[in-house]
């Protein structure tokens, strides 16, 4: 009964979404305030049929109903609660589910804290995002149901695939379909500007909170899902470059373009066409990003489908949505109001700048991913783009957007002084050289490039403080003075310092494992030591234990430093009977801001161990510069400016009889 009722609330979720597609567009055309205010009311409405059909889902996991074949598929009676939670959303059908509950709940929440919003821009823009959400309704439903029954219940699962039982999973989907997802509200304001034909400085205060939130779940979920990969699948590196990877990255930066185009054209009232088609192609990237993965023309740990129809319905919504977004562009861009000018030497220069590279970026990692697949497409012929490709491509493009960073918030708006700002700077650049000449010193010179990458993120982490520093008059006024300004600045802007010191301190991370890290890959026999950068780890020998649903070899590892013990490393190897598969486990000790890597492989003939070790310094700076990243957008979301959002224009009071006028 309870699938039934989760197929039923979805079917009532797609005629909500029907009436929510066009009522209030027509109600917008001929300004029927009735029409228009239908709008709140069945997204919020849409919202809980989505919700109610997702919870019905989730409880046939939680109770084993073996009767609906997605549940069959993908559980395991004996699996831990959390890991046949997760289950939901670790397989096609409730994935995609989990795609338009998060729609639902972007719609619902414009609906719910839209009060300042003009009535017929908020009425458009829930009718845009309507079209969505039932396109994907009835791609789930025709295609993709997760509510299917199976004619005679099997007393047992298959099981989870075991590289998804994990807790990673359970916060990596959700965060990355949040990112994905959350465009869609940036998305669903420009195409209701482009029908309204109107677009100005409050309608990029509008749509400022919801890029940017979407902006901070889709770099922490990439961040999550970087982690993920890098503990679980055993190969130690944290990013790969795979299409599926890629296809993530692609929308966060052109939605971190976005947001500064954004702020241009809320301080100066520019960029105005440019912010819309940047709104179109961030989320028309996530669109793409979604076919990839559920498509089945790709072969990936992270891709789920392999049915050529789910393939041909997505790319028709592809179609429908990105080329009839961008004909709505080309037809409406040009009838649209010109914004103000600048002087290239300015803030909304700088900002130029900083769209520029970003999306050339954008298109590198695109060509990247999707020359291959339509090379093979095209001719049969197979090859792979890979990391010395995004080397020489992507790498120098990111490096000098990083240099340029410090610059752009120092810079006045309209016409800014390029040389003062350098002055200004000039204490972030000699902290950068002592970087370079301390790295220089320690390393002994294994790499010529590393040194002047450390000293690039240290000059962006001063050139933030610096930032701040130039806002309060730190050094020049009072210190209580200066207290009192930095607790009166705007939390953007702390936000913003925030946000490019965590970029330096993810480059820093990146640096350090990728240029001093260390690996062995070595056989080991019981009681045999062996030694990495400065550890050595003794090998006491492997022990049987068993899980919920799983069988795990698990090998035992003394470390010691400086003939000191300073913990226990237990990688394993689990072995999975329901789905016939073993995954290995790798063990981590983090040793400040380092870690050690540890994974085993198969057991020889003469009863060595495989086994591989890492160490990777600086690793741990990866992830928790995503983390300072993600908090400076809290920051900058907190203001405010931002959560009040534009005001609303009132109504011009009526003027007086000229009789009245005249007493």
């Amino acid at each position: 009964m309870i699938p039934e009722l989760g197929h039923y609330a979805l079917v009532l979720a797609l005629a909500l979404g029907l009436i929510q597609s066009v009522a209030p567009a027509i109600g917008a055309r001929y300004r029927d305030a009735s029409l228009m205010r239908l709008a709140d009311s069945t997204a919020l409405m849409q919202f809980f049929f989505v919700a109610l059909s997702f919870a019905a889902l989730t409880a046939s996991y939680v109770t084993s109903d073996f009767s609906v074949a997605n549940v069959y598929e993908n559980s395991h009676s004996m699996m831990p609660l959390i890991y046949k939670m997760t289950s939901v959303w670790g397989n096609h059908e409730g994935s995609m589910l989990l795609w338009v509950l998060i729609l639902a709940v972007f719609g619902a929440g414009v609906a719910a804290f839209g009060a300042n919003l003009p009535t017929r821009l908020k009425a458009l823009v829930l009718a845009v995002q309507s079209w969505i959400a039932c396109a994907f309704y009835l791609f789930i439903l025709l295609t993709s149901n997760p509510f299917l029954r199976l004619a005679q219940a099997p007393f047992e699962g298959r099981d989870l695939n075991p590289i998804l039982q994990d807790p990673g999973l359970a916060i990596h989907p959700p965060l990355l379909y949040l990112g994905y997802v959350g465009f869609s509200i940036a998305f669903s304001f420009a195409i209701a500007a482009l029908i309204e034909g109107r677009i100005d400085a409050a309608w990029a205060r509008w749509v400022r909170p919801w890029t940017l939130a979407a902006w901070m779940f889709l770099t922490l979920g990439i961040a999550m899902g970087s982690y993920w990969a890098y503990y679980t699948l055993g190969w130690g590196g944290f990013w790969f470059w795979d299409p599926v990877e890629n296809a993530s990255l692609m929308p966060w930066l052109a939605g971190t373009a976005l947001l500064h185009s954004a702020v241009v054209m809320e301080k100066r009232n520019a960029l105005k066409i440019w912010t819309i088609l940047l709104a179109i192609l961030t989320f028309s990237l996530s669109l793409i990003g979604t076919f990839l993965v559920r498509s089945g023309v790709l072969t990936s740990v992270h891709a789920f489908a392999t049915d050529p129809t789910r393939g041909v319905f997505i790319l028709a919504i592809l179609v429908l949505f990105i080329g009839g977004s961008l004909t709505l562009f080309a037809w409406r861009a040009p009838m649209l109001k010109q914004g103000g000018l600048f002087a290239p030497i300015s803030r909304e220069g700088a900002l130029v700048f900083n769209n520029l590279f970003l999306t050339t970026a954008c298109l590198t990692v695109f060509v990247g991913t999707l020359y291959p697949l339509a090379l093979e497409a095209l001719t049969g012929e197979k090859i792979s783009v890979g990391p010395p490709f995004y080397d020489v491509t992507f790498g120098p493009l990111m490096l000098a957007l990083i240099f340029a960073m410090p610059f752009g918030p120092l810079l006045a708006w309209k016409r800014g002084d390029l040389l003062g700002v350098a002055q200004r700077l000039m204490s972030a650049f000699a902290l950068g050289l002592v970087a370079v000449g301390i790295t220089f010193a320690i390393e002994g010179g294994q790499s010529v490039l590393a040194p002047f990458g450390i000293g690039l993120a240290f000059f962006v982490i001063a050139g933030s403080a610096v930032d701040l520093a130039e806002r309060t008059g730190l050094f020049r006024v009072p210190l209580p003075t200066a207290a009192r300004r930095a607790a009166g600045l705007p939390r953007s802007a702390w936000g913003t310092a925030v946000a490019h010191a965590g970029l330096a301190l993810t480059l820093l991370g990146i640096i350090g494992a990728a240029t001093w890290g260390t690996e062995r890959i070595v056989a080991l026999k019981p009681s045999q030591t062996v030694a990495l950068s400065g550890y050595e780890l003794t090998f006491q020998g492997l022990t049987q234990r068993r899980g919920p649903n799983y069988t795990a070899e698990v090998a035992t590892f003394v470390v010691r430093r400086g003939g000191a013990t300073i913990g226990v490393m237990e990688p394993s190897k689990r072995s999975f009977s329901a789905r016939a598969m073993s995954t290995n486990e790798a063990a981590l000790k983090m040793q400040g801001l380092g870690q050690l890597y540890l994974s085993i492989g198969d057991t020889e003939a003469g009863g060595a161990l495989a086994v591989r070790l890492y160490y990777k310094p600086l690793v741990l700076l990866i992830w928790f510069g995503a983390l300072v990243m993600m908090l400076g957008g809290a920051l900058s979301l907190s203001d405010r400016r931002l959560r009040v959002g534009a005001p609303k224009p009132g109504k011009k009071p009526a003027a007086r009889p000229a009789m009245q006028a005249a007493e």
